[in-house]
C-alpha cells in the first residue's frame, strides 16, 4: 500500500466495518513512472483457445441473436470470491438467500457524504470512441450461473495483429473456467451492431487472475477472428495503450452498464481525476456510478473529446458496496504490458 494510501486508511479504518462489493488504444506509451507491482519480469499470461476454427466461429456468431443479447445480464461473481468481492447483482445461491460477505465493514454516513459523487452520462459526441468501445457477450461455464448468458464491456486497441480487445479478467474467466460463446460488438447502440459481431479465437488473462482471482490483476484480452475479410482495427480503429504511468491522472471511463438504472443499450461515460484505493487493493479509483455490465470498459488518459482518441490505462473492475459512486480499475504496470504483448503476438490461425 502506498504511503499516502496508508495515511488515508489510518484515518478511515475506525469507521469501516461493510462488506466489499465486486461490480461487475494509436501508439504504445512505455514511460517510466510509478512502479509496477513487481520489479521482476511479469509472469507469462494464460492463453485459452476459444472458437479457433471457422466452424466454431460460425456457430458462436449465429448463437448471438438479438433476443439473446437483449436477455444477457451483468456478470455475477462465483462464491469463491465471496471472501471479499461479489457482483453488484445478487449472486444466485442454492438456498435462494443473499450471499453473506466477510469481513464486514461499515462507513459512517458523514464520511460517505463527504465523498464527491459522479453520475454516468450517455456519450452524445462522435469520435473514434463510438467505434472502438463495445459490448461483450458470453456464456458463463462454471458455478451456479453456468449456462447463463452475460455481458461486459471492452475496447479495441492498436496491436501487431490488429485484432485485440482489452477487458477485465472476470469478463474472460471466472470461477476457474473461461467463458464460452465470447463475442465483441463494437459500437453497440440500442440493439444495433453497426460493425458486426466479432468472435474470439483466443482469450487471455494474467496469471494472478487465473490462479487466485486477484483484483489487482483483473485484466483480460481477446483476439478476435477477421470478419468479412477485415481485421478488427481495420474496421473500427483502435485506441492506444499506456503502461507504467504516473497515478492521479485525468481519466475518461466508458462502458455499457446493464444493471439498474441502466439497461446496457447505450454507451455511458464518467470523467475525473483518478485516486489510489486506500482500502483493499493497489488499484486506481474514479468517481463513477456505472453499474454491472460496464466491467472491462476502458479508462483513457490523454483523451480528446473531439477526436474520441486516447490511451487505454485501466478498465472498469470493481466497487465497494458502501461507496457505489467509486469505480476501481487495475493499475497498468508490467503485468498489463505482458498481457497486451501476448495478445498482439497471438496468431489468428
Amino acid at each position: 500500500m502506498h504511503r499516502s494510501a496508508r495515511r488515508h486508511f489510518a484515518r478511515l479504518a475506525p469507521l469501516l466495518t461493510l462488506p466489499a462489493l465486486f461490480s461487475p488504444a494509436l501508439a504504445v506509451a512505455l514511460l517510466p513512472a510509478a512502479p509496477a507491482h513487481s520489479a521482476t519480469a511479469a509472469p507469462k499470461p494464460i492463453t485459452y483457445d476459444a472458437a479457433d476454427t471457422k466452424t466454431e466461429q460460425r456457430s458462436v456468431a449465429s448463437y448471438w441473436t438479438a433476443a439473446r443479447m437483449a436477455a444477457a445480464k451483468p456478470l455475477d461473481a462465483p462464491a469463491e470470491s465471496a471472501r471479499r468481492f461479489v457482483s453488484s447483482a445478487q449472486l444466485d445461491v442454492p438456498d435462494g438467500k443473499p450471499l453473506s460477505v466477510k469481513p464486514t465493514m461499515t462507513l459512517t454516513a458523514e464520511a460517505a457524504a463527504a465523498s464527491p459523487r459522479s453520475t454516468g452520462e450517455p456519450w452524445t459526441s462522435e469520435g473514434a470512441i463510438t467505434d472502438t468501445v463495445g459490448r461483450i457477450f458470453f456464456t458463463v461455464t462454471s458455478g451456479s450461473s453456468a449456462g447463463r448468458n452475460a455481458s461486459c464491456s471492452g475496447n479495441a486497441v492498436t496491436s501487431a495483429n490488429r485484432s485485440v480487445v482489452i477487458t477485465a479478467g472476470h469478463c474472460v474467466k471466472i470461477g476457474g473456467s473461461f467463458h464460452s460463446n465470447w463475442v465483441f460488438v463494437p459500437g453497440y447502440d440500442q440493439g444495433n451492431r453497426p460493425h458486426g459481431t466479432w468472435v474470439a479465437t483466443s482469450l487471455l488473462t494474467t496469471p494472478q487472475w487465473n490462479s487466485r482471482e486477484d483484483m489487482n490483476f483483473d485484466l483480460g484480452a481477446a483476439v478476435v477472428a477477421p470478419l468479412d475479410g477485415r481485421l478488427l482495427t481495420e474496421a473500427v480503429g483502435g485506441q492506444g495503450i499506456a503502461f507504467n504511468q504516473s497515478r492521479g491522472r485525468q481519466m475518461y471511463a466508458f462502458g455499457y452498464p446493464a444493471a439498474s438504472p441502466y439497461n446496457g443499450s447505450r454507451l455511458i461515460y464518467c470523467s475525473g481525476r483518478a485516486f489510489d484505493d486506500f482500502l483493499m487493493s493497489e488499484d486506481v479509483g474514479l468517481n463513477c456510478d456505472m453499474t454491472g455490465g460496464s466491467s472491462g470498459g476502458p479508462w483513457l488518459i490523454n483523451f480528446n473529446e473531439s477526436t474520441g482518441l486516447g490511451l487505454l490505462n485501466s478498465v472498469n473492475s470493481f466497487k465497494y458496496n458502501f461507496a457505489n459512486y467509486w469505480m476501481f480499475g487495475p493499475y497498468f504496470g508490467g503485468e498489463a504490458q505482458a498481457l497486451y504483448n501476448a495478445a498482439q503476438r497471438t496468431s489468428l490461425t
